[in-house]
């Protein structure tokens, strides 16, 4: 039962963060950031949340970006979610590098 609460509020964690990053990055011409995954705790209080930034030259420097504005998203995500969670969870986010994986393994694949 704890599974399909924590997948409801991944979801909607998801495509929250998912529209405040294309309004941030919308200015930012040539970079797009999306998020690719979102893991919740089973007590609802941290959210894990997967970036895939393009073009990946720029990941690094777009994390230490978005982390340093994590208080800013946060409130953001609070001010869209608020009638639908009582807590905010703390926001942790990643690189999430798979189809740079998969890009290499295609490479490998094909010499």
């Amino acid at each position: 039962m704890q599974e399909t609460r924590q997948n409801k509020i991944a979801r909607l964690l998801q495509k929250e963060l998912s529209i405040i990053f294309q309004q941030q990055t919308r200015g930012m011409h040539g970079t797009m950031v999306s998020v690719t995954r979102v893991k919740i705790s089973p007590d609802l209080s941290v959210c894990t949340a997967y970036l895939s930034i393009f073009p990946s030259e720029k990941g690094d420097q777009m994390l230490r970006n978005i982390t340093a504005n994590e208080k800013q998203i946060r409130y953001e995500l609070g001010t869209r979610v608020r009638y639908q969670l009582r807590i905010i969870p703390e926001l942790r986010f990643f690189i999430d590098d798979s189809l740079d994986y998969i890009e290499r393994i295609d490479e490998l694949l094909k010499k």
